[in-house]
């Protein structure tokens, strides 16, 4: 069956492209196409520290080029340059452009192969803008040509637009101050602020929806198109799409079902060509239940991408926050120390004064007050520096790539703990009753402590939002069960329940009863494969209005 599923995708692209195509449009093998991108605009395309074209997109095309058979050139310069050299004709294809409306009048697109966002950019402390009409009258910077010059100029927003050759150029001057705001694509934007080491600029209210992104030719020019397509689903095929994209752009999904490869499908090519015009009744039914497949599987990645495109702005924020943080508290930690050592010192001559004259102020306050309350305050400011520089170096380990193995030895206390602290605000503002429990010398595991406590956290905000008010309490506890020899971590909560027909789907990938207020219905699905991965358990048992409680079993070896 997967040998037939691919035979009719390679059979019904062939098809599609044949049909209108002449045995003239057959490509010249010795023809050089010349591929034309952005040469800052990281990770998708950008010329490396030498000078060579590198990128997601870059390497997108030599793996279409490898499998079609074609040559290519890369010639990478500032967007407005390379939109104009393909309506001279001076290049051929444009390796990564956003898909509008307004450009398929221009240009021919093929299938995405990604996803952008694009979103309103600005310096800390510039006002929030909720709507792209609030834009009008401001200063904004854009890419010449790019998507958003183009969406501005259409929808007549009426900005003050400053026009930039590249993402880098709008971020610095930004940053600068010159200008208001930026109206730039969120991931390259972010990646180079980190690069430059820029860390006043910030998103300003939501990003705008995901565009499509891909290939692009001018119109009369489709047999080339046909070509990038017809090789894009190949790689998507045989799994290599799949390993560009996570080495580049890197999904959220980190079980995915992979595809079969076919290395001999491309051998028999002419055969099956041919075969195609004896069966074009059945293959034409075929493709029509490939094309919705097609479809339901495109909806779903798109959502993937959304989720994954946040979850790496967030670790880009997270970890220019912890740095900033990091260094007035180490100044702090540093400081507070000699400080009471110096009243330490001070003090015989602060006796002896008041023996001799009586009390006095200080700081506004009686001495004889102030000599008990100083020390204290003192140790009370070094505590506070250390909870800080605690959980900035949480939020700093969680947000890191997480690279390891299940094999590292694991006390499930202490990774709960750090969990807790990291929600500890999400519960401050949920529950005026919240309460953990956490067994005596517990034994360890093995696992990842990373992946165990992020299924944690998500347990506890899932609790969180699942109460109608403060009063609702959540308890959290955990214990060994020696009868299983499995250690156990329980979350319950008294909030509103789950309806009993949607339990035994709570752990499905998208399934969500929040999606109204932004839920993907990808947390828990992602906890329940970490949870499988360790040879553990997630179940639940709840209702509808008394609260839910949720059950993480881990075996120990």
């Amino acid at each position: 069956m997967p040998m037939i599923k691919a035979i009719v995708c390679s059979l019904a692209a062939s098809l599609l492209f044949l049909s209108e195509l002449s045995l003239a449009d057959i490509k010249d093998p010795n023809k050089v196409i010349q591929v034309g991108g952005d040469l800052n605009y990281p990770p998708y395309e950008f010329l490396d520290e030498d000078g060579a074209p590198t990128g997601y997109n870059v390497e997108l095309t030599q793996a279409i080029a490898e499998v079609m058979g074609i040559k290519v050139n890369f010639q990478l310069s500032d967007w407005g340059t390379m939109r104009q050299a393909l309506e001279d004709g001076d290049i051929d294809i444009l390796q990564g452009i956003s898909y509008t409306e307004e450009r398929a009048q221009k240009y021919t697109f093929s299938p995405a192969h990604a996803f952008v966002h694009q979103s309103i950019f600005t310096r800390k402390g510039n006002p929030v803008i909720n709507d792209i009409s609030d834009l009008k009258g401001k200063s904004v910077v854009v890419q010449r040509q790019g998507v958003m010059h183009d969406y501005l100029l259409d929808n007549h927003i009426g900005a003050k637009l400053v026009l930039v050759d590249t993402h880098a150029d709008a971020i610095r001057l930004l940053a600068s101050g010159k200008h208001d705001y930026a109206l730039v694509a969120n991931l390259p934007s972010l990646y180079l602020s980190q690069k430059l080491g820029i860390s006043d600029i910030v998103l300003s209210g939501k990003a705008f929806e995901a565009q499509k992104y891909g290939y692009a030719v001018q119109k009369g020019n489709e047999s080339l198109l046909a070509q990038f397509s017809e090789g894009l689903a190949i790689l998507k095929n045989t799994g290599r799409y799949q390993e560009i994209y996570d080495k580049w752009l890197g999904p959220l999904e980190e079980q995915r079902f992979p595809w079969r490869k076919f290395g001999t499908a491309f051998i028999t090519l002419s055969v099956i060509i041919l075969a195609i015009f004896l069966v074009i009744v059945f293959w034409n039914r075929a493709l029509a239940k490939e094309v919705e497949r097609r479809s339901k599987e495109l909806e779903l990645r798109q959502q993937q991408l959304i989720q994954a495109d946040k979850m790496t702005s967030l670790g880009i924020l997270v970890s220019g926050v912890a740095h900033e943080i990091n260094n007035p508290c180490g100044l702090l930690m540093l400081n507070i120390p000699i400080l009471k050592d110096s009243y330490q010192d001070a003090l015989t001559v602060l006796e002896e004064h008041y023996q001799a004259h009586g009390d006095f102020d200080l700081g506004g306050l009686s001495y004889s007050r102030m000599r008990e309350e100083i020390p204290a305050m003192l140790d009370e400011m070094f505590a506070g520096v250390e909870r800080i520089k605690r959980i900035v170096d949480d939020l700093g380990d969680f947000s890191r790539q997480d690279t390891s193995t299940i094999k590292e030895v694991i006390d499930l206390n202490a990774i709960t703990t750090t969990a807790i602290r990291l929600v500890d605000n999400t519960l401050r503002k949920s529950t005026e009753d919240f309460s953990a429990r956490l067994g005596n010398k517990l034994p360890t595991f093995k696992g990842n402590a990373q992946r165990i406590e992020q299924v944690i956290i998500n347990l506890l905000v899932n609790a969180c939002q699942a109460l109608e008010h403060k009063s609702q309490k959540i308890e959290l506890k955990t214990y060994y069960r020696e009868s299983s020899n499995q250690l156990i971590l329980k979350v319950s909560d008294q909030g509103c329940g789950i309806p009993p027909e949607n339990i035994s789907s709570l752990s499905d990938p998208f399934f969500t009863t929040k999606r109204e207020t932004g839920g993907t219905g990808l947390g828990l699905s992602v906890s329940s494969g970490i949870v499988r991965e360790h040879g553990g358990t997630l179940t639940f048992d709840s209702k509808c209005g008394e609260g839910t409680t949720v059950t993480l079993s881990l075996p120990i070896e």
